[in-house]
């Protein structure tokens, strides 16, 4: 009897159908590919320094061998791998380059680039601390850490985000039902009047997205007049206020900015946080970029006022340098997540407020995404990014100081790691300038409006950018500048 217990076991494994190979290969296959994707990936990265910022894609030939992938048949993963790292290889704008001056998306750290291997690894679903206690955990302890740095109040809580969007639509959720708690049922109607909220012109212009997103209209963003510097002016924002009450509006907040997006520059937070509570509208701080300021103790009272917000976001994968896509939202009153986002169904192990993390936000299935700033924080300390941020502002100031010498004139005056500026007398215009820096691939800036004026900026975020960069960059924007250049 045994003995044809042993063989009908046998015949049940040998019939058993295996895993598809090339989707799940064995564990020494797979560290076979690992290796090589490490060693292709590293070589890629130092071609990329010597080489071009933008693009050299040959479009033509790409999208030929991009519609030969059919699907109808199998290809070997090695060149597969090679294939995809040559095509972005050539065909992005490098952020990882060292003369990238682009937007604030630098190259990531290290750790954070293992954390997304670990992630993909384990694969762990944030939904609930059930399923995925240590990386729930993980995650809280690190936004504990950011909000005390920060000066937020011991309750403090929040979340890992997909973004800077997310997040301030998160905060502008909150405030909604912080102002009527029957807009969980009923939406905007449960308002007497319009619901409304106030933002700097020079803040990001994905708040009309997020207003349309909650169901308020793109007509409840009230654009507030800046005070000619970039910064919004408080006096607009109380006039503002007042003309919106008169009318029959509903103030629900005040959101301040701390980093603009063009120029780098912060409101005056303390004084808006004053008219926000005078106005009983919740109070929101958008630090997407600047909030990495709390890492140094030299420029964190850049950000006083901040302490008194009640929600914030900060970004981690701009100047703390996570990779794509890892924002974060904080708020000092956790019970409007709880009132916004709590639900409780019956095939979710358990709905438990401030501990699952889809009853107190957006997103419900989502990556470990906070183990990008977890290691990254523990290999370096607060130390090691305090310098991380001062070193960009000082690679800054060398900039400024070096065209201010060359005849250009400065725009902002930004105490973050983002210049503006404007061509010298005589040049052709700012347009035209990056048009032609970016066209040589040695370099990359953008043109941006920054009160009213076009301007040339430049944001220096990446860790590596050495000082003959931003002499590199100069000497790019002097040649380009001139009537007479060739290319």
């Amino acid at each position: 009897m045994r003995a044809r217990s042993h063989r009908s076991t046998a015949i049940r494994r040998a019939s058993q159908p295996r895993p598809v190979a090339a989707l799940f290969p064995d564990h020494r296959e797979r560290g076979t590919w690992e290796n090589l994707l490490t060693r292709e990936l590293i070589a890629a990265d130092e071609r990329i320094a010597d080489g071009a910022v933008t693009p050299v894609l040959d479009f033509a030939t790409f999208r030929r061998e991009l519609a030969g992938f059919d699907f109808g048949a199998q290809r070997p993963l090695g060149e597969l791998l090679a294939w995809v790292i040559a095509q972005l290889e050539q065909g992005v704008v490098h952020v990882t380059h060292p003369r990238y001056f682009g937007l604030f998306n630098p190259a990531p750290t290290f750790p954070a680039q293992c954390a997304d291997r670990i992630a993909a690894a384990f694969n762990p679903q944030l939904a609930t601390s059930t399923t995925s206690p240590a990386a729930v955990e993980i995650e809280a302890h690190t936004i504990g850490a950011v909000a005390r740095r920060a000066g937020l109040p011991p309750e403090t809580t929040g979340h890992f985000t997909a973004g800077g969007a997310e997040a301030n639509y998160t905060g502008l959720i909150c405030a909604l039902t912080r102002a009527n708690p029957e807009f969980s049922a009923t939406g905007a109607r449960a308002f007497a009047g319009p619901p409304v909220f106030y933002v700097s012109r020079e803040s990001h212009l994905a708040w009309f997205k997020i207003a349309h997103q909650a169901g308020i209209g793109r007509n409840a963003v009230r654009l507030v007049a800046t005070d000619g510097g970039g910064r919004m002016d408080t006096s607009a924002l109380r006039e503002a206020v007042t003309a919106d009450r008169d009318a029959g509006c509903i103030p629900v907040m005040v959101a301040a900015t701390a980093g603009t997006t063009n120029a780098g520059m912060i409101d005056p937070l303390a004084a808006c946080a004053q008219i926000a509570q005078s106005a009983g509208a919740w109070y929101h701080v958008d630090a997407a970029w600047g909030g990495a300021l709390i890492a140094s103790d030299t420029c964190r009272g850049e950000l006083a006022g901040i302490e008194e917000a009640q929600s914030v976001t900060i970004d981690a994968h701009k100047w703390f340098a996570a990779t794509m896509g890892c924002g974060m939202f904080l708020t000092s009153d956790p019970s409007a997540l709880s009132s916004a986002f709590q639900v409780s169904t019956g095939y979710m192990p358990s709905s438990v407020a401030g501990v699952d993390p889809y009853v107190t936000s957006v997103q419900w299935s989502r990556r470990f995404l906070g183990l990008r700033l977890f290691l990254s924080l523990a290999a370096a300390g607060w130390d090691g990014y305090a310098r991380h941020v001062e070193r960009a502002i000082e690679l800054a100031a060398l900039l400024k100081e070096t065209l201010l010498a060359r005849g250009w004139r400065v725009a902002n005056q930004s105490v973050l790691a983002v210049l503006c500026v404007e061509p010298p007398l005589g040049a052709v215009d700012a347009r035209t300038i990056v048009g032609r820096v970016l066209a040589t691939g040695q370099a990359w800036v953008s043109v941006a409006n920054f009160e009213g004026r076009q301007v040339i900026r430049a944001c220096l975020t990446h860790g590596e950018t050495t000082q003959d960069d931003v002499i590199g960059l100069v000497d790019a924007l002097d040649r380009a500048r001139s009537p007479l250049w060739n290319g």
